[in-house]
């Protein structure tokens, strides 16, 4: 995911920014996804690998077409569709959005919603997925006391990065597919 200093510079003066410092130590900035901010995730989502697209989406997903660009951009609204960025400052290097966030409740249960991290391949394993998913629950509807949302059964670092959140129960939803549910959300910032 590419930066560009205009970008940047907007973000800066949002208040809905976040500052928060990896486990590595590398600085970086969290805040709400923005309407313009599609080819930003074309780029990181070319920066994924065949593994972490099929795991996130659950499908061996070529390219991200215009239309699910824009569930993934225009129906952002942050309510029932909360969207986050995460851009690391690497000491030395430019800035860099590596990962996005999103909660989406579900129509007609707005205590329950759906929750995707997703982290470009040279960042995984790093912090950002847990740094995203912890701003992502302080920033959720105060209604929202549950998750419930589809994992490859074999994205380890999904399944652990949501067991931290709540007490965890899953079942099988299909070959290599699991429902994760949480429950006992602390209460939302």
């Amino acid at each position: 995911m590419s930066s560009s200093g205009s970008v940047a510079a907007v973000r800066t003066a949002s208040s809905a920014l976040t500052e928060v410092t990896l486990p590595d130590g590398t600085a970086a900035l969290i805040w709400p996804l923005l309407d313009t901010d599609r080819d930003l995730l074309r780029q990181g989502f070319d920066e994924l690998s065949m593994q972490s697209r099929q795991q996130r989406f659950l499908t061996a997903l070529p390219e991200l077409s215009d239309s699910m660009l824009g569930l993934l951009v225009d129906d952002v609204d942050g309510v029932d569709h909360v969207a986050l960025l995460l851009t690391v400052l690497p000491e030395g290097a430019p800035a860099a959005p590596v990962g996005v966030a999103r909660l989406v409740r579900y129509p007609g249960e707005p205590a329950v919603a759906d929750v995707a991290v997703t982290v470009v391949d040279a960042w995984q394993g790093r912090g950002v997925g847990s740094a995203l998913m912890t701003a992502l629950l302080s920033r959720r509807p105060a209604e929202v006391t549950e998750l419930r949302t589809t994992v490859a059964a074999d994205n380890r670092a999904s399944l652990a990065m949501l067991s931290r959140h709540g007490r965890m129960t899953t079942h099988r939803d299909g070959p290599g597919v699991l429902t994760v549910q949480i429950g006992d959300l602390a209460p939302a910032a």
